[in-house]
């Protein structure tokens, strides 16, 4: 008999997968994530509330090391030109994970209806379903599902240092999560760059200096990430 892994990442797509799955095709599902060592206690604990709704274990496939480990071996930081984070991290380890399983292993894959396959991600050999887009679902059917459910997707789902996370993020994780950002700054002098772009925007690149700039209380501009679908809304 196959075996069927579902890739949970934690972000909305992938829980509603996993939840939805269990629900209408139940089967002896294996759950999996790739964790980096850098996620905020908020998505630990989203992993768990998942764990209980499920009632399986989230198996971590991971590389030997964490995201610093990494930033240590590589001598280098992420940043927008070399994301190898999210290779060495991620998919790699997912794809060594699968050369360890049957031939006939399917891998269950959070991509919607309103997403485009992202070419060469996964393994040529890798047996890849996309649920979601079998069913059709989109954004606003994802949101739709997950409040029925009553499941809050953590505001980061991603590293705590991401550098693709926006303006606003750095400042939420500045002041709810100092140790982090304070790790941040540490890694930044050690190596002599940055994670955020120096051209991305007014604001100083290193962590360093933007915390200076939020101690004194600089203005962030109004924005916000959408947590319900537009069209929902309408």
């Amino acid at each position: 008999m196959a075996r069927h892994i579902v890739g949970l990442s934690g972000g909305k797509d992938s829980t509603a997968l996993a939840l939805r799955l269990a629900e209408i095709e139940p089967k002896d599902y294996e759950y999996i994530c790739n964790a980096t060592g850098n996620e905020l206690p908020e998505m630990v604990a989203h992993w768990a509330k998942l764990e209980d709704m499920l009632g399986a274990e989230i198996k971590p496939v991971r590389y030997h090391t964490d995201l610093f480990g990494l930033i240590e071996e590589q001598k280098m930081l992420p940043n927008f030109r070399s994301r190898f984070c999210t290779r060495m991290l991620k998919i790699e380890p997912t794809i060594a994970y699968f050369q360890t399983l049957p031939d006939d292993t399917v891998l269950h894959v959070g991509l919607r209806a309103d997403e485009e396959i992202r070419k060469g991600i996964f393994g040529e050999d890798m047996l890849i379903k996309f649920d979601m887009r079998d069913w059709g679902w989109k954004e606003c059917d994802v949101w739709q599902y997950l409040d029925q459910r009553g499941v809050t997707i953590p505001a980061r789902t991603d590293c705590g240092v991401c550098p693709y996370q926006r303006l606003e993020e750095w400042f939420a994780l500045w002041r709810d999560h100092p140790d982090q950002y304070a790790a941040g700054e540490e890694i930044e002098e050690r190596h002599g760059h940055t994670f955020r772009s120096p051209q991305r925007d007014t604001w100083p690149a290193s962590l360093k200096e933007l915390r200076k700039e939020f101690e004194r209380g600089r203005p962030l501009r109004k924005t916000s990430r959408a947590t319900t679908c537009r069209v929902c809304s309408l």
